[in-house]
């Protein structure tokens, strides 16, 4: 205990020195950086930059992007971390471009709305479980159905109207026949009446670039409740990428989770 002692003592002795000094000097008084103030071995600009742009273009690991660059894997490494650029998942698939991730700061200032489409089941199943010559057979039988005079009878498709909220990722989903304007106002209405009985106000929403949201039916309905809309840029789904990831884990837990023997039994467990 008393060697600690006198070690403590010693740093705070030379810790008010220096600061003493330097007010003596004229000088600030805070800590100031250990780092030095060159560095001759220090990888230069030209070659981190070029680093960078083969990790986006090729996205290469650091053994290879080394052998590419002659330096060694872990100076590769170094600067990918820097530029966060050490994790492929920090990468976008389509365009090699850093995924710029962010959060809004708390629930009602955005939500996402998006429609995902999926095809109704027949009676009996549908033929990812049951096969497709079963499930064309569970076609003709299902009735009420449009003709196709190629194919068989046409199906048609479900469509889920999905709200998610960007902080809390909490979610609002109706299943409709349709994707129009009447239907995706209606499940806004909807939507911020649901998040206004949870003490959320919503105040912006983002869409991409569909009719419905491009009609002027919901730039009125946005108007008459008080909430600014928003759209995505064309082609470019990774700005609404939080209900499309949503849209993913929805299909894998309900929409093809398990063998339903109608369509009506797969809407009714939505809501479970």
């Amino acid at each position: 205990m008393r060697t600690i002692m006198h070690q403590v003592t010693h740093q705070l002795r030379n810790a008010v020195k220096r600061w003493v000094d330097r007010y003596l000097a004229g000088e600030p008084m805070h800590d100031r950086s250990s780092r030095p103030k060159s560095s001759p071995n220090k990888t230069n600009r030209s070659t981190t930059k070029r680093c960078v742009s083969l990790r986006m273009r090729l996205r290469e690991g650091p053994v290879q992007l080394a052998a590419r660059l002659g330096i060694a894997p872990s100076t590769v490494h170094r600067i990918l971390t820097s530029a966060r650029l050490n994790r492929l998942s920090h990468v976008d698939r389509a365009t090699g471009e850093p995924i710029r991730r962010y959060e809004h700061p708390h629930p009602g200032t955005l939500i996402h709305v998006d429609v995902k489409r999926v095809g109704n089941i027949p009676d009996g199943g549908g033929w990812r479980y049951v096969g497709r010559p079963q499930g064309q057979k569970n076609r003709a039988a299902t009735p009420g159905k449009a003709k196709n005079k190629w194919r068989g009878p046409k199906m048609g498709y479900a469509f889920v109207h999905t709200v998610i909220d960007d902080h809390s990722r909490v979610a609002y989903a109706e299943i409709h026949d349709n994707e129009t304007a009447t239907t995706a106002t209606g499940v806004l209405h909807r939507a911020v009446e649901w998040f206004s009985d949870r003490s959320v106000t919503v105040e912006r929403v983002l869409s991409d670039n569909g009719s419905a949201y491009r009609s002027h039916l919901w730039r009125a309905t946005c108007e008459a409740l008080a909430i600014k809309p928003k759209r995505t840029r064309p082609y470019r789904p990774q700005t609404n990428g939080k209900i499309e990831r949503f849209h993913r884990t929805m299909a894998d837990g309900w929409a093809y989770a398990r063998c339903y023997q109608s369509e009506h039994e797969r809407r009714e467990a939505l809501a479970t």
